[in-house]
């Protein structure tokens, strides 16, 4: 019924930058809080930055002043930009929404897409 499909990840040397998107596909009336999350090898999963559908962002406190959370209400897509990346950012990066109501009345609850890699390395 949806789906989201995350891009933007790839090979970039420390104190680069990368944009990650996503994209919730279907018939979206609204998503509420969507947020980007991230596990890096050997570690459990850990949330990145988050945002409402009113635009209020938290960050974690290890990506603060570096990445930088936006979303799109109209278009149903959710940025990361990076900036500043070391080899402890690399790890898959995950699109997630909490819940979106659709246009059909039905709400689907924690939606996550399949990940992007992201890997600092010189």
């Amino acid at each position: 019924q949806v789906q989201l499909v995350e891009s933007g990840g790839g090979l970039v040397q420390p104190g680069g930058s990368l944009r990650l998107s996503c994209r919730v596909c279907g018939s979206i009336f609204s998503i509420n809080v969507m947020a980007w999350y991230r596990q890096a090898p050997g570690k459990q999963r850990e949330v990145v930055a988050n945002i409402s559908h009113s635009l209020t962002t938290k960050y974690a406190d290890s990506v603060k002043g570096r990445f930088a959370i936006s979303r799109d209400n109209a278009k149903n897509t959710v940025d990361l930009q990076m900036i500043g990346l070391t080899p402890e950012d690399t790890g898959v990066y995950s699109c997630n929404a909490d819940r979106i109501h659709t246009y059909d009345y039905v709400t689907v609850y924690d939606s996550w897409g399949l990940g992007t890699q992201v890997t600092v390395s010189s």
